[in-house]
């Protein structure tokens, strides 16, 4: 008891320096808590939508994509066909069964050919208004669709269009245009992720969505009263038994379940990827609670003496300290799980913004997320005291009365410096073993090694760096300030172990930003290059926003008759099952294309000719599949085209995979695709190369760009716009990730503050004498604020180095992939490390306007 009621004291008597550490454990604990929150919602919005959605029972076509499976690339869905009805009304237990129509292959326009999808990654869905559409939706304006020239459109795509009964909306389709008026909105009974749904009447669908009458995506099966969906689906799949080549039957729940895996993925990057962040804050954070609890063990270093001289153990000195560290890490883990579920609704909003919707009814809080976010932020907090701790029973009784502090260990020093030293050398040579790997695949495990090894061993080595480094920075940048500049030095190296660590927080952050920015500037400056190497055509054709949305044949069919172009080539992906000469089967995509191809993508040959591909029933590999394979210029590979016949094509050409462009592509012509796949299970284009007559390219241009005016979902690109593009992407991605890392900086500005601070307390009576021979309040705040900026200068010195180092060596890694120049973004560099002397200067506000309010009289008089 003795030993909880001084921890609590001490911990009540340093609340406001324990503040800032606590602050700490509470965005960590916020941001794991608001990932795991935030994550659950999704999922239950999503279970929610596939459970409401979902019939009893659903019969589908054998070959309909389940999960996240790819489907059909000829713009209409699989279906079956309307006599199936008749077999499954058949079944015992069958209620009723409806017929009903999805697609996914749609591009919906207002009357200014804007695009009516989401803007969030969300799907486009069309089809038919049938009695199961009710289970999770409500017309609440207007009226189903009747006929062609009606339409009903979803109520969340209404709002956020602005849309009208009344007004006419444009269906682009593979099967051609058409135009129909809103006759009625429906409104979600359960939240709607994200997705714009549009209902058509069943002839319509069947006509505009499937190409064909007649005909289903999937029935719709209700149970009746009593009958279980498990026994229904046994009924029914006994029904359809003469046909069972052609159908699957899913019960409510795996249909659920299919539809779960379509966003799982997604899910689960997005939830990895926020936890690894927050994973990151929390090292950041311990290297503050370990500068808080040693320089609040140091100041008390008379106190524990004379604990120990009464009769206090070491043992109880040190539980001291960890009492007070549990205090702290209950008391930030309780307010950060707090905050986590404040946070996760922030985010959710957030996305709201951005066309995700998710709704508050379904926050999901697992009992495990307040268990995880205490677990981690208590085990932390005490852990990272513990070193801080177990120093502070090692402080003799007489060596505390003499007020000598705790123990300096020189040989303790010099151990942890080669330590530090070893590590480092480690991790240099991990990372330059990467550089030299043959494959990306053996490279990276190499890689990762070097990080983790090299970011361990800066860490311990940090007091060495710090005696070297802060006197390099102090020689260029505090000099000029004269006797205030050189105490500055002087503060920022007394404890250099202290200047290690806080510098150390700072350094992660910024060491992960360098990293992805080299990265990020490499991979568009190497696919830029590449652009201008390997790319012949003028102008690039693809589907807007990466939708992965087939180019519509009429839409084709017109940027074909664009004046002022030389030609245009198609490329599609055909899905196939390739048999080499020994005997391995593989499935693998070929790409068709026109025989133009190799005007507009100049990829090197290494053996055989190219254009033998486009002749006759032939084709090329890429050299990693053929060496893998064994084959050479002549062989023979047997070839099943999907929903199509099998072939032998002769192997024409091997392909160089040292590209950033069509790596490990495999080449035939479309004419040899159409001659074994069928009309109607051919795939429509996914891209479009095309050039300009000579001298036309600014006409050409704008003719592509005119013939797809009306179609929303292509894009027309040229060169430069690809290149600009690409940055777009770049950029947005790290834009993201810059403000995840933000987190962890902002603890390690927190921990700057925190250092300073107590430094403060820690030096009141020599801050009193400097005062007392006349050093101004204003040269004393200058003198801390110096010492803030070089210490984050210390630590920007330090991550930005081994972040270039790292992003370096991962760009010899996509050098293997094609990627083959590195570029330093120098500006972003240079921006930081300025960036980082403004946030020394920003953390030192607080601890310098309160040293320069000290009463000179009780500074001198403090002991």
């Amino acid at each position: 008891m003795t030993v909880l009621r001084t921890s609590m004291r001490n911990f009540f008597a340093h609340k406001g320096r324990m503040a800032l550490s606590a602050v700490a454990v509470v965005l960590s604990v916020a941001f794991v808590c608001g990932t795991l929150v935030f994550s659950d919602t999704m999922s239950t919005t999503f279970d929610k939508l596939f459970a409401a959605t979902s019939a009893d029972v659903t019969v589908k076509p054998k070959n309909a994509p389940e999960g996240d499976e790819e489907g059909p690339k000829n713009g209409r869905p699989e279906s079956l066909p309307a006599s199936a009805i008749a077999q499954v009304e058949k079944a015992d237990g069958v209620k009723s069964v409806e017929g009903g129509i999805t697609s996914t292959s749609v591009t919906v326009a207002d009357s200014k050919n804007k695009n009516m999808g989401p803007t969030s990654g969300g799907p486009t869905l069309a089809g038919n208004w049938t009695r199961n559409e009710l289970r999770s939706m409500e017309i609440t304006s207007g009226h189903a669709p009747r006929g062609p020239t009606e339409v009903m459109v979803d109520a969340d795509t209404a709002d956020k269009h602005d849309l009208k009964l009344g007004e006419e909306l444009r269906t682009i389709t593979a099967n051609g245009d058409f135009k129909a008026r809103i006759s009625g909105i429906a409104t979600f009974k359960v939240t709607n992720p994200g997705a714009a749904v549009f209902y058509y009447d069943t002839k319509t669908a069947q006509r505009e969505l499937l190409g064909a009458s007649g005909r289903f995506t999937h029935l719709s099966v209700t149970a009746a009263t009593g009958v279980s969906d498990a026994a229904l689906k046994q009924n029914v799949t006994r029904t359809l038994a003469g046909d069972a080549a052609a159908y699957k039957v899913k019960t409510q729940k795996e249909s659920a379940a299919d539809d779960r895996k379509s966003v799982g993925s997604f899910l689960d990057v997005m939830k990895y990827a926020m936890l690894g962040f927050a994973g990151i804050a929390f090292l950041v954070g311990i290297f503050l609670i370990i500068n808080t609890f040693s320089m609040l063990v140091a100041q008390r270093t008379r106190e524990i003496g004379l604990m120990r001289a009464i009769g206090s153990s070491r043992k109880q000195v040190n539980r001291s300290v960890l009492v007070e560290a549990l205090l702290l890490g209950v008391v930030g883990s309780v307010l950060g799980v707090g905050a986590g579920i404040g946070l996760a609704v922030g985010l959710m909003k957030l996305m709201s913004g951005v066309g995700m919707e998710l709704s508050t009814k379904d926050l999901t809080i697992a009992w495990t997320t307040p268990v995880v976010g205490l677990a981690l932020g208590i085990i932390v907090t005490v852990l990272a005291a513990y070193l801080p701790a177990r120093r502070a029973g090692k402080v003799s009784p007489m060596a505390a009365l003499r007020d000598a502090g705790t123990p300096a260990d020189g040989k303790a020093g010099a151990v942890r410096a080669l330590i530090g030293l070893v590590l480092t050398g480690a991790g240099a040579f991990a990372l330059y073993t990467a550089g030299q790997a043959d494959k990306a695949s053996e490279g990276s495990l190499f890689l990762g090694g070097g990080v983790v090894l090299t970011l361990i061993g800066f860490v311990v080595v940090g007091p060495v760096l710090a005696s070297l480094v802060v006197r390099v920075i102090s020689a260029v940048l505090l000099r000029m300030f004269g006797p205030v500049g050189r105490m500055a030095e002087r503060n920022a190296l007394r404890n250099p172990r202290r200047t290690g660590a806080t510098g150390a927080a700072l350094m992660i952050g910024l060491a992960l930003v360098a990293c992805l920015s080299v990265v990020g500037s490499s991979m568009v400056a190497s696919a830029t290059d590449e652009l201008d190497k390997s790319v012949g055509a003028d102008f690039i054709v693809r589907p807007a926003g990466d939708s992965g949305k087939p180019l519509t044949p009429q839409s084709v069919r017109k940027l074909r008759e664009a004046p002022h172009t030389g030609h245009v080539t198609r490329v599609k992906e055909v899905q196939t099952k390739l048999t080499t000469p020994g005997g391995k089967t593989e499935s693998e995509a070929l790409v068709a294309t026109d025989p133009t191809y190799t005007k507009d993508l100049r990829r090197e040959t290494v053996s055989g000719s190219v254009a033998g591909a486009y002749r006759g029933n032939a084709m090329a590999v890429g050299e990693e599949f053929a060496d893998k394979h064994h084959l050479k210029v002549g062989d023979k590979l047997t070839v099943d085209f999907d929903h199509g016949r099998t072939v032998k094509l002769t192997l024409a050409a091997v392909m160089s995979d040292d590209t950033a462009f069509d790596k490990g592509a495999m080449y035939t012509s479309i004419a040899t695709a159409e001659r074994y796949v069928p009309a109607g299970r051919m795939p429509l284009d996914s891209m479009l190369l095309a050039s300009a007559d000579k001298g036309q390219q600014d006409a050409a241009y704008k003719a592509l760009k005119a013939a797809v005016a009306e179609d929303p979902a292509v894009q027309v690109m040229n060169q430069a716009d690809f290149k600009d593009d690409l940055k777009d992407q770049v950029g947005q991605m790290l834009n993201m990730v810059y403000g995840l890392l933000g987190l962890a900086i902002i603890v390690a500005v927190l921990g700057v503050v925190n250092t300073l601070a107590l430094s403060v307390v820690e030096r009141t009576r020599e801050i009193g004498l400097m005062r007392a021979i006349g050093l101004s309040r204003r040269q004393l705040r200058r003198m801390i604020r110096m010492e803030s900026v070089v210490i984050a200068l210390f630590g920007a010195l330090l991550g930005l180095g081994l972040g270039m180092g790292w992003g370096a060596t991962a760009q010899k890694l996509l050098a293997l992939e094609g990627l083959k120049v590195l570029e330093i973004p120098w500006p972003t560099i240079l921006t930081v490390f300025v960036g980082s002397a403004f946030v020394g200067l920003f953390a030192a506000l607080i601890p310098a306007f309160r040293a320069g309010r000290m009463n000179v009289l009780n500074a001198i008089a403090t002991e």
